[in-house]
């Protein structure tokens, strides 16, 4: 089976022509590996017993009785190995990179969840790796650089633009073009030139594939509601595969409001119009004159003024419905998670929490409400406790 470049209008490849040979490279190995027994026995084998899967279905029932839902169930991503659901991409991408022959990882990240997934598998595997983040994140984000050092990564700050993610993404990319015949470069999200978008969602699939397979058991039907966070939108794709042609599911990805749609914010498929970011077409937050535009989220990890074309697809199409919720409703449902259920969330995560928060009664109507717990909040208890006037 051939790998998906376009979704829809959406995706394409919009890149020097210098790495369209590693493109091409990229996407004959993993249409030969993604189903080799060996290439597939050996990651499932870490995924086992290195990052812990499958990750349990858990019932928040403190969080249901606060927000009026009947049923509340946590994808507990937050207990892999390295906190988050970024690993899962990262160990195959690495294992990928290996058998293509290359000595070097590269890496962008925002939140440093990626970055350390990235690190980690570069460590386990024995690769040089090389992160690049933020100058601003990476205040955010300290704890999380200081681990992606320990695990021997290299981490270059990045103080073009607004030193966030979008500018991590773009001295990735050109560092990839530098050193392409060496290099492999580790994207994070759904986002990129194809044949990235596709092998993340593959990867990241193990998320939905197992969740639903959960909820049959445990529940004996599937959840009327999935939700999950969207930046670029890699656990929310990799959740919500796995229901798409299951219509009385109802999908919805959770953008970050910031200070409100008529502020700063990073609400892309809300307020955006579709454009090229990152060798792909998708939309994207863009200013009159068509320039891209800075995103806000409180969140590192949702601070991006795009999103991966599958998500555009999915929300011109209307299979999936896109919303959004503002720094202080996501920092209200990062307390309450805390304090009702002793589970300190993502701020990302935190995101769809508190869309449940605002919308629950409603979305019960349809039945269980399941949502992607994306990751842990360690990473976030510096500048939450800020925002939240907690003191040390």
């Amino acid at each position: 089976m051939s790998v998906a470049t376009r979704f829809g209008p959406y995706g394409g490849r919009f890149v020097p022509e210098t790495v369209i040979g590693a493109l091409d490279e990229l996407t004959e190995a993993y249409e030969r590996h993604r189903d080799d027994p060996g290439f597939r026995a050996e990651l499932a084998g870490l995924l086992d017993r290195y990052v812990g899967r499958p990750t349990p279905l858990y019932r928040a029932r403190r969080l249901e009785a606060a927000w009026g839902v009947g049923c509340l169930l946590f994808k507990r991503e937050d207990l892999c190995h390295t906190g988050a659901h970024k690993i899962n991409n990262a160990l195959g991408q690495v294992l990928l990179a290996r058998r293509m022959g290359k000595g070097r990882i590269i890496a962008e990240t925002g939140a440093g969840q990626h970055g350390v997934a990235t690190a980690t598998a570069s460590a386990l595997l024995g690769m040089e790796c090389c992160v690049y983040m933020g100058r601003v994140d990476m205040a955010r984000q300290r704890l999380n650089v200081i681990r992606m050092r320990m695990l021997g990564a290299e981490v270059r700050p990045v103080d073009s633009g607004s030193a966030t993610l979008k500018d991590a993404t773009s001295e990735a990319i050109r560092d990839w073009v530098t050193n392409v015949g060496t290099t492999h470069y580790v994207i994070g999200s759904a986002v990129g030139p194809a044949p990235y978008p596709e092998i993340v969602a593959e990867l990241q699939s193990v998320i939905g594939d197992e969740a639903r397979a959960q909820s049959l058991a445990d529940l004996g039907r599937l959840p009327g509601t999935v939700v999950a966070c969207v930046g670029g939108g890699s656990n929310a794709i990799g959740t919500f595969r796995a229901f798409l042609p299951d219509a009385e599911v109802d999908l919805i990805g959770v953008e970050a409001g910031g200070e409100g749609l008529t502020g700063r914010h990073g609400a892309s498929l809300a307020l955006g119009r579709p454009g090229v970011l990152h060798g792909s077409y998708s939309y994207l937050l863009q200013d009159p004159a068509g320039q891209v535009a800075e995103a806000h989220s409180v969140s590192a990890g949702l601070d991006y003024p795009g999103v991966g074309p599958e998500h555009s697809h999915l929300r011109d199409t209307g299979r999936v419905r896109y919303m959004n919720v503002t720094d202080a409703e996501a920092l209200d449902a990062f307390s309450r998670c805390s304090r009702e259920e002793g589970i300190i969330p993502a701020l990302e995560t935190a995101h769809a929490l508190a869309l449940i928060a605002r919308e629950g009664g409603a979305l019960s109507a349809r039945g269980p409400v399941l949502v992607c717990l994306s990751g842990r909040g360690d990473k976030d208890v510096d500048q939450a406790a800020a925002a939240l006037g907690i003191d040390a």
